[in-house]
């Protein structure tokens, strides 16, 4: 998985992977595989809540 990929974009990819195993679109390899990339998209997006979130507080720290 690229990781310059944008919040946004992984958000959705994880809420198109959520909405196909409610309907019980993937067989049993393909949930694997995709339990798999939704992993990865949460870390990614963690990543960057966190990332933001230490810039905002730095920006915040800096005015004051």
């Amino acid at each position: 998985m690229k990781q310059d990929i944008k919040y946004e974009e992984a958000l959705a990819q994880l809420e198109t992977i959520v909405h196909k195993m409610e309907a019980g679109s993937y067989d049993i390899d393909e949930l694997a595989q995709q339990l798999k990339h939704a992993q990865q998209l949460i870390k990614l997006c963690k990543d960057k809540l966190t990332k933001t979130e230490a810039e905002i507080q730095k920006i915040n720290t800096e005015e004051t």
